[in-house]
């Protein structure tokens, strides 16, 4: 088992290790977990006070929830409310044991793609899915990323086991044969921040995955840029594309930085700031088939 299931009514941690909720969601996110057919633990930086306008606790109160909520013996996963910016404030302060002694799952995306590279440096696979305050909420088509959502918790995580459905066919689309890889990545404007420090995750041999929201064209050339003059594309045994959106589609940027880079690419994946936005396991060695255009683990 790569993933362990959760147990029968699990304990879900809730914590906010970045933005603050909106008005209202907070309140929403209990009975939603409960809902799913889980239990909920909401940790304090959840309900602020906010700090500095776009966080949702100062920087000590989050992290303090972080490994609260690791070392917690009645929580068996822990998720983030929502992302927005804050976790990369924290990296160098967590305590890196704790996470080792406690490697539970982490849920989420997004912002929470800086917690994930972390993990990962030290072995642990994380959740890449949709959070409650920011995804959850949004209509009929959030509330079914919910449930996929729980429904891949419940089942946990096999070696053979298909991640998602076989994809359309797309123009960005490379490759002939199927390659494995150890999936990592996330959001792409989160993890160019890390280039430089020593939480950026080591890139060479695995299957990059990459999505964003609201980068415009250029800025995605600016951040795939920055990625290919720091060598982060040079070793890479394919790549995963999944949503850009709400901006103009970057899809003539991305081929140009993927469609030469002689590796397999598989582009249009459900997974991102949009519907359906489908759990991913991040640190966990995956194929990639180019030609079915699908993942399995």
């Amino acid at each position: 088992m790569l993933l362990p299931p959760l147990p029968e009514r699990a304990c879900l941690g809730i914590i906010a290790p970045a933005g603050p909720p909106r008005e209202g969601r907070l309140d929403q996110v209990v009975p939603m977990i409960e809902r799913l057919g889980f239990r909920a633990k909401v940790f304090p930086g959840c309900a602020g006070p906010a700090f500095l306008g776009h966080l949702a606790a100062d920087d000590a109160r989050r992290l303090n929830d972080l490994e609260a909520a690791l070392a917690d013996p009645d929580v068996d996963a822990v998720i983030g409310l929502r992302g927005g910016y804050g976790c990369m404030r924290l990296l160098d302060r967590i305590d890196r044991a704790l996470l080792r002694r406690f490697p539970k799952p982490l849920i989420g995306y997004s912002d929470l793609t800086a917690l994930m590279a972390l993990r990962q440096q030290e072995g642990l696979a994380s959740w890449h899915a949709p959070m409650p305050a920011s995804d959850w909420c949004k209509g009929e088509s959030g509330w079914a990323d919910a449930v996929t959502l729980a429904q891949r918790l419940r089942r946990g995580l096999r070696e053979g086991e298909r991640l998602g459905p076989a994809l359309a066919p797309h123009p960005l689309n490379r490759g002939t044969a199927p390659v494995r890889g150890m999936l990592t990545g996330g959001n792409l404007a989160v993890l160019v921040a890390l280039l430089g420090t020593p939480f950026m995750p080591d890139l060479r041999g695995s299957v990059l995955f990459l999505e964003d929201v609201g980068e415009d064209p250029y800025k995605i050339d600016r951040l795939l840029c920055q990625l290919r003059l720091s060598g982060g594309l040079d070793q890479l045994t394919a790549v995963l594309l999944g949503s850009f959106s709400d901006a103009d589609s970057p899809d003539e940027v991305l081929a140009d930085y993927f469609g030469g880079l002689g590796v397999p690419v598989l582009a249009g994946w459900p997974s991102g700031h949009t519907s359906p936005n489908l759990p991913l396991p991040i640190g966990v060695t995956i194929t990639l088939n180019p030609v079915a255009r699908t993942l399995e683990a």
